[in-house]
């Protein structure tokens, strides 16, 4: 057998199949596309990618399973139709028939004016917090519908599939409002429910989402 029958042989399971060892970055030529789950970035995977157009809300409805203890939303460039708006999420425990499930929150926020008048701000925010409350929790607030405005950030939950306990998120957001205001808002808190989590909305509270993106990733 020669070196490079060995080799080959070597980089094939009994039935058939290539073992990893036998790819690599140089491996493939004139790839045009990968599905999305085909290729994972360290111990991210990315699931689900969607855009929005003039929507009234993006839902994610399938692919929060068991398979992952961490799931991963980014919110990238999220653009309102309407002035001054917030951006918002909830969780649903059934497919996405309702989203409605008890939360607890906080949420603290820092901002500054583009002319540098306006004082920066460092503050705990009660009036986005939750407490046992149903509503949607506010992930950025007053986005701007200007070019130079809008929404971006990300939201983490925690086992959403679990049957034994609450459901824990933290997410990050910034905001670029319509009194040429940057902001940039942190929040925290559970979804009381020992329900499976199998869904989440993201919507203003007011007026469509005119365009933007929002990604689900799946962490190991």
């Amino acid at each position: 057998m020669g070196t490079i029958t060995r080799t080959f042989a070597n980089n094939i399971t009994t039935s058939g199949v290539f073992k990893p060892t036998a790819f690599n970055n140089a491996s493939f030529d004139n790839v045009t596309a990968v599905p999305e789950g085909a290729v994972t970035g360290g111990n991210m995977v990315l699931l689900s990618t969607q855009t929005a157009s003039s929507s009234a809300s993006i839902s994610f409805t399938t692919g929060i399973t068991s398979t992952y203890k961490e799931y991963m939303f980014i919110f990238n460039n999220i653009h309102p139709q309407t002035d001054f708006v917030d951006f918002t999420f909830n969780l649903s425990t059934d497919n996405g028939s309702n989203y409605n499930v008890t939360k607890t929150s906080t949420f603290f926020r820092a901002f500054h004016t583009e002319d540098g008048v306006t004082s920066a701000t460092l503050q705990y925010y009660a009036p986005s917090d939750l407490a046992q409350s149903t509503s949607d929790q506010i992930l950025c607030q007053a986005g701007g519908n200007a070019n130079d405005e809008g929404v971006s950030g990300f939201l983490h939950i925690f086992n959403p599939s679990d049957t034994t306990f609450v459901k824990h998120f933290i997410g990050k957001g910034l905001t670029s409002s319509l009194n040429e205001t940057h902001q940039q808002f942190h929040i925290a808190g559970y979804g009381n429910t020992t329900s499976a989590v199998n869904a989440i909305r993201f919507q203003m509270d007011s007026g469509n989402i005119d365009n933007g993106t929002i990604q689900m990733f799946g962490i190991l």
